[in-house]
């Protein structure tokens, strides 16, 4: 039997080349240091943990729930923006709760999307931002990942030469996976160009809340106009150390939300209600938690970056996200990164993110997530510095020799 047609348009899925090698090693008694997946080891706030537990068994909550999110965590949603960004917005047409960033992303591309548009996604970038919309038919066109003078080079040469003219753009700033941050300039030219060409502008702000400069990352939506042409997705996953509950949220131009809404209405019933009355307690209640999480992948990342670098393998200090962007070290370049993540796993035992799983401009880099405490992360560090040492001279025993040279 031949292969599906949208199963066609995705190649194998290359982390999970990564967690067989892991797993494999695993099975063998290794000890992993897993900095690979950007999955929190933190706890979700106490007090929305009781918010949760306080909900369950409620008369009603275990009935269907309200796709497009229940009316208070909409009310809170707007509110956050309103706080945070100084946005305002109307949580009856400009807010959608989803189930999760990365869901809110691909249901919109089968929202707009038409088979054969074009849209532009930044390369490298989170997976979703370009299969989200191959798996809707449509086609890639990559720009600079950077948000500099390239960028909008790429754009201006993106819709001078693409038949149809770009149909959307994606942004993700801070970016996953390169840790890179834009400003309001950026924004006020990306909303320029949109509107002078017709293009929608979609923002991953999945992590809005992990920055560690005192610099909070701005929302495209702060730029004046940028409603008329913008959806922006937000999530609670790294924001609460939520992943596991599967809460985020689309907010932003109307018309893009209506037709957001009206594709999950055919599809899901929103999340379970507990978890949406939770999510709310979360995003009205205290906030030092938010806080606390910023000092702990604060500290992480100084930990990372001192110990890797005196290991001899320099990293740009990451200033947002939970990620840092890791050039592969010269005398292992040639490997590119899927072997080189396999082969720190079988001589190392750390594991990392292939930067090629992100796209192709990502393969000179491994992306390294602060999911690990301090002390795993400096024993990953003693892991590397002896890796480093010795790993050219074993490196026949991973590779084919041919690969090696």
């Amino acid at each position: 039997m031949t292969d599906f047609h949208r199963i066609r348009r995705l190649p194998p899925y290359v982390f999970e080349q990564v967690n067989r090698v892991k797993a494999g090693a695993r099975n063998g008694g290794a000890d992993i240091v897993d900095l690979g997946m950007g999955n929190p080891d933190l706890d979700a706030p106490a007090h929305v943990v009781d918010k949760l537990k306080e909900t369950i068994g409620r008369p009603r909550t275990d009935r269907y729930s309200a796709s497009k999110g229940i009316p208070g965590l909409r009310r809170a949603q707007a509110a956050y923006y309103e706080r945070r960004f100084g946005v305002k917005l109307n949580p009856d047409t400009q807010v959608v709760a989803t189930l999760g960033s990365k869901e809110g992303f691909a249901n919109m591309a089968q929202a707009i999307t038409a088979p054969g548009d074009v849209i532009l996604v930044p390369n490298p970038s989170y997976p979703i931002h370009a299969f989200g919309f191959l798996m809707a038919g449509a086609a890639i066109r990559s720009v600079p990942c950077e948000p500099g003078p390239e960028f909008f080079h790429a754009l201006e040469r993106a819709v001078a030469h693409s038949i149809p003219s770009p149909l959307a753009l994606v942004l993700c700033y801070p970016s996953n996976p390169t840790a890179q941050v834009a400003d309001l300039d950026f924004y006020r030219d990306v909303v320029a160009f949109a509107k002078k060409h017709d293009l929608i502008v979609l923002s991953d702000l999945a992590y809005s809340e992990v920055y560690f400069d005192d610099n909070p990352p701005p929302s495209v939506l702060q730029v004046p106009g940028a409603m008329d042409v913008t959806v922006e997705f937000t999530s609670m996953s790294k924001t609460f150390s939520m992943a596991g509950w599967r809460m985020g949220f689309a907010v932003g131009n109307d018309r893009l939300i209506a037709a957001l809404a009206r594709v999950k209405s055919y599809l899901d019933y929103g999340a379970y209600t507990p978890i949406q009355v939770a999510a709310t307690a979360a995003l009205n209640g205290p906030q030092d938690c938010v806080a606390e999480m910023r000092s702990v992948y604060k500290k992480r990342r100084d930990a990372l970056v001192d110990s890797f670098g005196k290991a001899g393998w320099e990293i740009p200090v990451p200033t947002a996200s939970m990620f840092a962007w890791a050039p592969i070290p010269e005398k292992f370049r040639h490997l590119r990164s899927l072997e080189f993540s396999k082969l720190l796993i079988e001589k190392a035992d750390v594991a990392v993110a292939p930067g090629v799983g992100f796209g192709e401009h990502g393969d000179d880099y491994v992306r390294i997530a602060l999911v690990e405490n301090e002390q795993r992360i400096r024993q990953a560090a003693r892991n590397i510095r002896r890796f480093l040492e010795t790993g050219a001279e074993t490196l026949h025993n991973v590779v084919p020799l041919a690969a090696a040279r």
